[in-house]
């Protein structure tokens, strides 16, 4: 059954094929998303110091999403690799990257836990904190770290799931985490009273089933490719062959640690804790926004990935049409619907009169370039899929190293503290659009269909 399910990658229709992987990914990534969200939505409604603490929270954003980004080292480097195996028919090359993948998840969750808890002060100081709000913020990531090995497995070995197309299993991994996580949060910020503490220790237990789930299924029969110990001595070769691909979608996240730290800076130095706040809140809605699509290009990337390695260029082709369509006309659709309801979404996070009134003013500013981003997040599933590691690492920095930070330190000369929320729509328009000319060329370069 396993081999008929594998081969529907490379017979079944495009759009059929697409909807039945892309939609559980979909869910997935809306749950997971809900681990960051939940807790800023509870904090922020917390009595008296919901603001401040909110603040706090953003500003341990960055270190969160630096532990997320190792991940991606393994299992965004590791996955594709694993599917363009499974495309050619070698489950065994396929089973060594995945036991090298669970060796480096492994070794990073034990440095990553080291380093952190020994430099995190002086980290949440540059990330911008300042008096006020260093506590929430230590408070939160003290605990955070503790888990890191939890989010190693859970996210870097759930793409070895959704590589195999059981893109159900993978939800579901994510689903218990979240749920998990929703039904604690509230028992360990209000009902114990531990207020941002309690709601890293549901965020830690939560990551904890999540990686359970995963490990358990990666380890028996029911997966096609399984995590085996004559596999996880490191092979210096598929090492570098992960680290190669997996570097692009590292910076992807990592990079959003850089950008939080350069805006929180920014925003501290020319507007004070509120705008601090406001970025927090956007960023927040944004992450909403654009996780479904990124959900949609997870589940979408293994029939790229699978289609390369069998040959099949033109099923290659045609799922990148179609998958266009669907990220441009989304991000289309979010960023006219931002446009028209601001105050909605603000109030998801906030009561705060003047942080509801400043985030509904800058919302559809800090935006306004979302329409076209659908077509540099196909470009970026597109590079990674079919191994393309130099173009997608170029996609990866272009946006946010090469535009977006360097326009948030330059901008806010001429504009103030306006300057740091133009420079996200001048780069999102900018990178779209040489990806999308990237995209193109690369494509039309593929050889015809080889039968």
């Amino acid at each position: 059954m396993q081999k008929i399910k594998e081969s529907r990658m490379g017979t079944e229709k495009i759009p059929q094929l697409m909807m039945e992987l892309a939609i559980p990914s979909i869910i997935a990534q809306v749950i997971n998303i809900l681990y960051n969200i939940v807790d800023r939505m509870y904090i922020g409604h917390i009595p008296e110091i919901g603001a401040v603490a909110l603040t706090g929270l953003g500003i341990s954003a960055p270190l969160v999403l630096i532990i997320s980004a190792f991940s991606s080292f393994a299992g965004g480097g590791g996955a594709p690799l694993a599917a363009i195996a499974l495309g050619k028919n070698d489950k065994a090359e396929a089973e060594k990257i995945l036991g090298n993948a669970f060796s480096m998840l492994s070794f990073m969750a034990i440095v990553l836990t080291i380093v952190f808890t020994w430099i995190k002060e002086p980290l949440l100081f540059l990330f911008g904190a300042s008096p006020v709000t260093f506590n929430y913020a230590d408070d939160y990531t003290s605990i955070y770290i503790m888990g890191t090995i939890f989010v190693q497995y859970a996210l870097g070995l759930n793409l070895f799931i959704t590589s195999q197309g059981k893109t159900k299993i993978a939800m579901f991994s994510v689903l218990i985490g979240a749920i998990a996580n929703i039904v604690l949060d509230p028992i360990f910020i209000f009902g114990f009273g531990m207020g941002v503490r309690g709601a890293a220790i549901a965020t830690v237990i939560s990551q904890a089933l999540s990686a359970i789930y995963v490990l358990r299924f990666l380890t028996s029969e029911h997966s096609l490719i399984r995590i085996r110990k004559q596999n996880l001595a490191p092979k210096l070769g598929l090492i570098k062959r992960i680290v190669s691909l997996g570097i692009s979608p590292f910076i992807m996240q990592a990079t959003e640690s850089a950008i939080v730290i350069v805006f929180n800076t920014g925003l501290l130095k020319y507007g004070g804790d509120i705008h601090v706040g406001s970025m927090t809140i956007m960023q927040s809605i944004m992450q909403l926004l654009t996780v479904p699509i990124q959900g949609f290009t997870q589940g979408v990337q293994p029939i790229i990935s699978y289609n390369y390695g069998a040959r099949h260029y033109d099923r290659v082709r045609e799922t990148v049409r179609h998958s266009m369509k669907v990220t441009v006309g989304l991000t289309a659709s979010y960023f006219l619907l931002v446009l028209l309801v601001p105050g909605l979404f603000a109030r998801i996070f906030t009561t705060d009169p003047d942080l509801l009134a400043l985030v509904t003013r800058i919302l559809p500013i800090y935006m306004g370039g979302m329409w076209l981003f659908g077509v540099q997040m196909s470009a970026q599933m597109f590079f990674v899929g079919v191994g393309e590691a130099k173009k997608s690492l170029f996609i990866a920095l272009l946006r946010k190293v090469i535009i977006l930070i360097p326009l948030a330190l330059i901008l806010p000369n001429y504009f103030d503290v306006m300057g740091i929320y133009y420079a996200e729509p001048i780069a999102d328009i900018l990178s779209a659009t040489t990806s999308g000319f990237l995209l193109y060329h690369t494509l039309k370069a593929l050889p015809k269909q080889i039968s």
